[in-house]
């Protein structure tokens, strides 16, 4: 296909609902002759988180219009931009709450995007590499980030990293161990123990061993600070066994949303529960965050935790994220 066939069309994944069936499938759709004053981008790079997953399903919850393209991650080089604000070429990245839920999202060769919505690559990475973080990895900086807030600082014990060798988990661990931090990670998946200790982890424990059910209002001290990405019951057993001004930081719910806990680590303890939210941020906070991953937070070995796949290959990957079959990235070579 001519780079002019390209820049008539775009070829995406696109979920449809007929008659209460969901399908997904590759089309080709015209792109506009006049962008007005959006942003058009070759897109190189996508992702694959969970939300996308659910998105390709069609959960009312997260694909708030069908037909939708997924994706809520994107990165690539600017074709037009009638703001002036970038170059033919520059590289960007695309995060917003909308895009990939309520607007056609990264899973599409060319997109049409609102100027507040598009950030420059940092310098020291690539489209690819922001790919490989995407808003998996953005999420466990951010935790990590709100961890330092709270003063909790390598000295004062360990982080427990839950669902670690998810999209979120295998970024925390990366990271809170570059930084100095003693982590200790939790898995359904014991046959990535190995893996999850290569990463960083000085210790790997069974998700059943951070999911206590006898009622206790505490439980013996053991964490500084905690990323969890699974909430239920595990989220109210890691608070409860929370040391003295400890932090946790809650992102996930695949554990569910709901759950039982007294007051008490909070006014015996003085732990805190903060909740972390990617999509309702300032753009200053998201650059910042974005100039540590390429600065003194950048990730080793990147391409060590990902799997990349194309339009083509994603069906596979959609249906074994939802089982909970994945570890670790996996990023979507969107525009060969």
């Amino acid at each position: 296909m001519s780079q002019e066939t390209k820049h008539d069309q775009t070829n995406c994944l696109v979920v449809s609902k007929t008659d209460d069936v969901v399908t997904r499938k590759i089309e080709t759709r015209p792109l506009s002759a006049d962008v007005g004053d959006t942003i058009r981008i070759s897109v190189e790079y996508s992702s694959l988180n969970y939300k996308d997953a659910l998105c390709a399903s069609g959960h009312p919850g997260i694909a708030r219009k069908l037909p939708i393209v997924p994706g809520i991650d994107a990165a690539g080089t600017i074709v037009s931009d009638p703001t002036g604000q970038y170059q033919v070429g520059d590289a960007v990245m695309v995060f917003h709450a909308s895009f990939g839920t309520e607007s056609d999202g990264g899973y599409s060769e060319f997109i049409d995007v609102p100027q507040h919505w598009v950030y420059p690559i940092p310098a020291g990475l690539t489209p690819r590499n922001c790919m490989v973080i995407g808003t998996a990895g953005f999420t466990a900086a951010q935790c990590i980030d709100e961890l330092m807030k709270h003063n909790v600082v390598p000295d004062s014990g360990d982080i427990v990293v839950t669902g670690a060798t998810g999209g979120v988990g295998i970024c925390a661990v990366k990271l809170l161990a570059k930084l100095g931090y003693r982590v200790v990670a939790v898995t359904g998946k014991q046959d990535r123990a190995a893996w999850l200790r290569e990463l960083g982890a000085a210790e790997v424990l069974s998700r059943e061993d951070v999911n206590d059910t006898t009622g206790k209002p505490l439980l013996p001290g053991r964490w500084a600070g905690a990323v969890d990405t699974v909430g239920g019951n595990t989220l109210a057993t890691i608070l409860r066994s929370t040391k003295p001004q400890g932090c946790v930081t809650a992102c996930g719910l695949v554990g569910g949303v709901d759950f039982d806990i007294s007051v008490f680590p909070f006014i015996l303890r003085g732990v805190t529960l903060q909740g972390v939210d990617t999509a309702g941020i300032s753009r200053e906070y998201r650059a910042g965050i974005w100039d540590k991953l390429a600065s003194n937070w950048a990730f080793a070995g990147l391409d060590d935790l990902a799997i990349e796949v194309g339009l083509n290959d994603l069906e596979e990957k959609i249906e074994a994220i939802l089982a909970g079959q994945i570890a670790g990235r996996v990023i979507v070579k969107v525009n060969v």
